[in-house]
């Protein structure tokens, strides 16, 4: 065969694949299309089956990747523990990660994970999976904030899970102690304060500078405000001495009274309806 017609046949070969992959393509950025549909519709189990078709089509299309996780963990009912329910966000997990294999910087995919893991975490059948899920969860958020230093909900969840931790410790040296809920500064047993102190006291320091940063971020902020409140609150009964107790217990009031300021303040300036204005009835 002539050199000419083969190189000829060559090309019309490489145009043909070519032209087959770009045909793959777009079949599959309309599969997405569809599953983006069936999504905002609340079918997400055809969700799913449109991009998991997307990425059969193309499997280079990282967009179809995150909203097939996103699908799987919107059917996710947090605190249910049955297989099924695993099995949702086990998928979500697993498209997520490879979102993050291709782009560890994503910073979608990072949030979704970490809220994915602190989710499962009400759902937890021991204390000892409910504390593992909660590190999960805060390993996912650290990353999140090393990849964003300035993602304010990295930093406020990092606190809360610090609170979900330290609370049920401090609810039962109390509950122990036959503390009534209200009372404040109560905690005198010298070996639970040292046992709080022990394994808790580097946790909710760290928790605390973390809701620091969330302010630091965003100066109204009000509800990491609420968490500094509790935290400030909590670890009063940790100190040793009533004057340290109190001095802590007043930091707490300060942050409950600066985040009820805040909502306020927040609350008036949320614009509310005023019936038609001059320029509306023109």
């Amino acid at each position: 065969m002539n050199r000419r017609i083969l190189v000829v046949l060559g090309a019309a070969a490489l145009l043909l694949a070519g032209g087959m992959t770009g045909c793959k393509k777009l079949e599959a950025r309309d599969n997405l299309n569809k599953g983006v549909q069936a999504f905002k519709n609340a079918k997400y189990a055809d969700a799913v089956e449109f991009f998991k078709t997307a990425i059969d089509l193309d499997p280079t299309y990282p967009t179809a990747r995150l909203y097939l996780a996103t699908a799987y963990m919107s059917q996710y009912i947090p605190g249910a523990e049955s297989p099924e329910n695993l099995a949702y966000a086990d998928n979500a997990a697993k498209y997520f990660k490879e979102v993050l294999a291709e782009n560890p910087k994503d910073t979608t995919a990072l949030k979704s994970l970490a809220s994915l893991e602190y989710q499962k975490s009400s759902g937890a059948p021991t204390t000892e999976e409910k504390l593992k899920r909660l590190d999960g969860a805060a390993e996912w958020y650290k990353k999140l904030a090393e990849v964003d230093p300035n993602e304010k909900e990295a930093f406020y969840s990092l606190g809360v899970i610090t609170w979900a931790k330290f609370y049920p410790a401090w609810m039962a040296a109390r509950n122990k102690a036959g503390i009534k809920p209200e009372a404040v500064c109560a905690l005198t047993d010298k070996k639970a304060k040292e046992e709080l102190r022990e394994k808790y006291e580097a946790i909710v320091a760290d928790g605390i500078k973390s809701l620091e940063r969330a302010l630091e971020i965003d100066k109204e902020y009000d509800d990491a405000m609420a968490y500094l409140n509790l935290l400030h609150r909590e670890r009063a009964d940790m100190l040793e001495g009533s004057d340290e107790c109190r001095k802590e217990t007043e930091i707490a009031d300060q942050w409950m009274s600066k985040a009820l300021e805040t909502r306020k303040i927040k609350a008036e300036r949320t614009p509310t309806n005023q019936g038609i204005t001059q320029e509306e009835a023109k």
